[in-house]
């Protein structure tokens, strides 16, 4: 009997493990804001897909019209990232972020800023 309700138990952990080490996906679309110099930013429409796994982040950026861009990251301490994506002729895009069961937003910033609150698919 004894041996029953130990494996059962075991069992459960198992399940319960594999739940819990699920990635999360988080998605921001919208607009961009200005920076200095540039008047197109705020009808450049973008859309970014963000998996965390374990410590592990990575991020799919699409820019309306434009191709696909990936970023890695690791998150810190407080679920802080920082990361930066190459935007084409070796111009880069920094990326920076917090997932944390109290907030999750990201920040591009560089040729326009995109900004907002991540939402958990």
């Amino acid at each position: 009997m004894h041996k029953r309700v130990a494996a059962g138990a075991f069992a459960a952990l198992l399940i319960s493990g594999a739940v819990q080490a699920q990635p999360a996906a988080y998605m921001w679309t919208g607009m961009g804001t200005g920076v200095d110099g540039s008047s197109k930013c705020a009808t450049y429409k973008m859309t970014i897909d963000v998996t965390v796994d374990g410590k592990s982040v990575k991020g799919v950026l699409h820019q309306q019209g434009r191709d696909e861009r990936r970023f890695e990251a690791t998150l810190g301490d407080g679920g802080v990232f920082k990361a930066q994506a190459e935007v084409g002729a070796g111009n880069m895009l920094d990326v920076t972020g917090t997932i944390s069961d109290k907030e999750s937003r990201i920040l591009l910033d560089g040729y326009c800023k995109f900004e907002g609150k991540l939402t958990r698919k």
